[in-house]
């Protein structure tokens, strides 16, 4: 670490080390394009990623860095570096494009959001010799978004310790539901192919994936006493369910071996039908700890029932990930233990799959102690990365995408998969509160519209105990099928 940086806050540079006139110049962390080639690379496999076109970044000094193809002469140069993507916290200022103003498709037809510009200049892109000029750090968006720097060393956190929306530089500056870094992209492909005409850029398809966090996959079959007692007369009296104290004590001593039927919670197999008949693939993740008895599950993986509803699911061509307990978002060495005993349950009931991934219980997460969590637990990837308090894009994108370790400054061998939109984001009165009719449903299509016209993917979070109503099943397969 350079001597730079205070050793007891590693991501913000220690302002009485740094010589007059340079703290516009960071390097390492601070100006991230001239940190080392570990940045530079990863750009380069995102960009990879998008366009389907071998293309190089070389830097020339802390200011300019040049894009070039591998195979052809030519560069576009970005030559407004913003050194505040490379650091903590999102302290930075804000403005528009109207990319059409300058003959460039605008991919949600709306002025783009640039964060990290106060103002920019027109035109924001123009020939210069052998290429062209952007005037606007897309590169620097793309990893202040992509690698979550502002969430690193939060100076803000929820009851839950989680970065909320509100205080992210999306929420406060309203682009939020807007997949920014996404469009930017999109304006630096229609430059590429401005600069290399010949390039053929690689095209992505919309897809939609349903996910589901069993938080409770039953209302009485794992309750004890007098949290069954609890149940059964809240669901009478609060919300006028007399048939529970009937059924309560009968799913109860019927969950020996399968869920029962009638278990309001056991919304699985309809879950699985509804995918089937869009053609997707839905990815249950379940809880295989307890590091908070008040917010964890009450089942354990290992229970007849949960393997049977697993074989089921994996039967069915579902997948199963892991829902890391409550704690484990700060407690790497406990992640992976509840991987590895998902990871055994699967492994005795036959289950076997090319990619194990999960989500983060109550979407905790701690910028980047829960990524270390998952790659010491060895999974594929993670798809917590979306608000509780609000749905939209938390990376800027709808694209799954390589991690990045902002405090290291190396890339990990973990995918993120953002997600887009949580239910109780949407319908629960803690959050948009906006139920179950239009106005939700009109807020899903939203976003998901803006995924479509990306060609990236609508991930949806819904649990599996949040179906209890007709509202909400229809609101759901409404979603699905829009």
């Amino acid at each position: 670490m350079s001597a730079l940086y205070d050793r007891n806050s590693p991501a913000r540079p220690n302002a009485s080390l740094i010589p007059a006139g340079v703290s516009d110049h960071l390097s390492v962390v601070s100006s991230g394009i001239t940190s080392g080639e570990p940045v530079l690379a990863w750009l380069e496999r995102i960009l990879l990623e998008r366009f389907g076109v071998p293309l190089r970044l070389e830097r020339d000094g802390p200011e300019r860095l040049y894009l070039r193809h591998a195979d052809a002469p030519g560069h576009v140069l970005f030559d407004r570096l913003q050194p505040g993507f490379y650091l903590a916290g999102g302290d930075l200022p804000h403005t528009q494009w109207d990319a059409t103003s300058e003959g460039y498709r605008a991919p949600l037809g709306m002025p783009l959001p640039a964060p990290g510009a106060a103002s920019l200049p027109r035109p924001l892109v123009e020939p210069i010799a052998d290429g062209l000029a952007i005037h606007y750090d897309i590169l620097g968006l793309t990893y202040w978004m992509l690698s979550r720097q502002e969430e690193v060393d939060p100076q803000v956190l929820d009851r839950h310790c989680r970065f909320p929306a509100s205080a992210s530089h999306a929420g406060r500056y309203g682009y939020l539901e807007r997949p920014v870094v996404d469009e930017w992209l999109a304006v630096l492909g229609q430059a590429i192919q401005r600069q290399w005409p010949w390039v053929v850029l690689r095209r992505h398809e919309f897809t939609q994936r349903p996910t589901h966090d069993v938080d409770r996959p039953s209302r009485y079959g794992f309750a004890r006493d007098v949290k069954l007692a609890r149940a059964m007369l809240g669901d009478a009296l609060l919300h006028h369910r007399p048939q529970a104290l009937v059924v309560g004590p009968w799913v109860r001593l019927s969950t020996r071996r399968r869920l029962h039927p009638l278990d309001p919670l056991n919304t699985f197999d309809w879950l699985m039908d509804v995918s089937e008949r869009h053609g997707l693939t839905s990815a249950f993740y379940f809880i295989c700890g307890r590091t908070d008895p008040r917010k964890d599950a009450d089942y354990e993986p290992e229970h007849p029932a949960m393997r049977d509803l697993m074989r089921r699911m994996h039967e069915r061509g579902h997948e199963i990930g892991l829902h890391p307990s409550y704690h484990t978002f700060r407690n790497p060495k406990e992640l992976a233990n509840e991987a590895v005993r998902l990871r055994r349950v699967c492994a005795e009931e036959g289950i076997e799959q090319a990619q194990w991934g999960g989500r983060m219980h109550y979407l905790r997460w701690q910028m980047p102690l829960t990524l270390q969590g998952y790659v010491q637990a060895g999974l594929d990837y993670d798809t917590t990365l979306g608000y509780a308090e609000a749905p939209g894009f938390r990376c800027g994108t709808c694209f799954d995408y390589p991690a990045f370790d902002p405090v290291k400054g190396e890339p990990l061998a973990l995918r993120i998969r953002p997600l887009i939109a949580m239910e109780a984001s949407v319908i629960s009165p803690l959050y948009l509160g906006l139920g179950t009719g239009e106005e939700a449903f009109a807020c899903f299509s939203r976003l998901k519209a803006r995924c479509r016209s990306m060609g990236g993917t609508f991930t949806l979070l819904w649990h599996n105990s949040e179906l209890t109503t007709s509202a909400q099943r229809e609101l759901y397969e409404r979603v699905l099928a829009d």
